[in-house]
Formats: structure tokens, C-alpha cells, sequence
């Protein structure tokens, strides 16, 4: 398996042997079957598969939002066998930041306040640095911090939602089909910006897409299919 730019490093991310089953009244599905995946520190890479093949569940296994139900996951050197919930909660505040197609933007609080809540829960100062400020202008929404979401259109509200996900400087950035909701104009804006963070700031970014052309973005591409990893290399 190619693990890209930095493979003699421990991976980012490291999965072994990952199987999840969900219990469906007397029937088990089993939507992980084994998969094995290394993620170098860095990386930008494509999650592809079509609605049911398993990438959703891998993301939420990785973001701490299920436990798997067998197989090894150690995110930034943190094995998460046996975490506890507030465990793995304090892994999503301190270790990996989110971006959903939905863009769950707070409606009654300006793109600044929906960032800064974020700090807060952290437990982080509500002042912005020097240095997120300059992500705030890679992102092209300085000039949009104190509009409610409504008066954003879709690719600002994404934005915003980005630089909500990154300002506590998450080891990790899962994308879950972060374009879903958006044109293509708007589309290619948004993936453009993802990629600049990952260049630019040296983010490790997993993003999951059933859009080849999304994927064309990432730096390498793994392709799921009925719960296993069926393909894996660089574009």
C-alpha cells in the first residue's frame, strides 16, 4: 500500500483490521469487513465508494463518533481501543476537526461567534492569532465575520465551516462529502481551499466523496466498495 510523502514516519492515522456490524432488528449487517489503512502526516487523501459502501462508517469510526466493533485504530499516536465517551471526546476537540456537507452553522450567531464558540468549548482563547487570521484570508471570508449564516451564500457558509474546524489546530481534518450541498463554480472554490490548507499548512485531510472529480483534488485516492478497501494509490 502506497502511504505518499513521509511513509517512514509513523502514520497520522493507522487502521488494522476494522469490521463494523450494526444489528437491524434480527439481521447483521456488516458495513467494515477488515480494512487496513495507513494515512502519513500530511496526506490528503480520497475516501471514493457509492452510498452504502462502507465510507461513512470508517469516517465516523476515525472521528470517534462510534467504536468500531473489532480492529485497531490509533489516530496521532492514540490508540483508540477501549476510550471511554469523554474520551473520545476530547479526542474530536483536541485532535481532529470536522466538515460536513451539512454546514451546521449556528443560524442566530455571526461566521465570527460560530468559530469562537468553538474555541471556547476547547477551552482556548476567543482571540484569533496572527496566524489564523491569515488562514481566515486564504479562506476569502475575512471581510464576512460578523454576517449570520443567512446572509452567506452556500460556499461562504462551507468556509466559515472550515475555519471552524481547523482554528483549535487539529492534528486531522475529516471532509464528509464537503461539496455535497454546493455548485460546481462554488464546488471547485471550496476543494481549491481544502487543498491550499493542506499544501500551505501541511493539514492531514481524509475526505470522503462518492465524486471523482472531488477526489481528483486529493493527493492520493482509496477506493471502498461493500465494506473494503478494493483499491488504493496516487492520482
Amino acid at each position: 500500500m502506497s502511504e505518499g510523502a513521509g511513509a517512514t514516519a509513523e502514520p497520522m492515522i493507522r487502521v488494522r483490521g476494522l469490521t463494523k456490524v450494526y444489528h437491524v432488528g434480527d439481521v447483521d449487517v456488516q458495513a467494515l469487513r477488515g480494512v487496513d489503512l495507513d494515512i502519513a502526516r500530511g496526506e490528503f487523501v480520497a475516501i471514493v465508494g457509492a452510498s452504502g459502501s462502507g465510507k461513512s462508517t470508517l469516517f465516523h469510526i476515525l472521528g470517534g463518533l462510534t467504536p468500531p466493533t473489532a480492529g485497531t485504530v490509533v489516530i496521532d499516536g492514540k490508540s483508540m481501543a477501549g476510550m471511554n465517551n469523554q474520551q473520545r471526546t476530547e479526542l474530536r476537540k483536541t485532535t481532529v476537526g470536522f466538515v460536513f456537507q451539512k454546514y451546521n452553522l449556528l443560524p442566530t450567531l455571526s461566521a465570527e461567534d460560530n468559530i469562537k464558540i468553538v474555541e471556547y468549548i476547547g477551552g482556548r482563547s476567543t482571540m484569533f492569532t496572527p496566524e489564523f487570521e491569515e488562514v481566515l484570508k486564504l479562506l476569502g471570508i475575512t471581510d464576512r465575520m460578523k454576517h449570520r449564516p443567512r446572509a452567506l451564500s452556500g460556499g461562504q457558509q462551507q468556509r466559515v465551516a472550515i475555519a471552524r474546524a481547523i482554528v483549535n489546530q487539529p492534528a486531522i481534518l475529516l471532509a464528509d462529502e464537503p461539496t455535497g450541498n454546493l455548485d460546481s463554480q462554488n464546488s471547485a472554490a471550496v476543494l481549491g481551499v481544502i487543498k491550499d490548507l493542506n499544501q500551505r499548512l501541511g493539514q492531514t485531510i481524509l475526505m470522503i466523496t462518492h465524486d471523482p472529480d472531488a477526489a481528483a483534488y486529493a493527493s492520493r485516492t482509496v477506493h471502498i466498495r461493500d465494506g473494503q478497501i478494493v483499491g488504493d494509490g496516487s492520482i
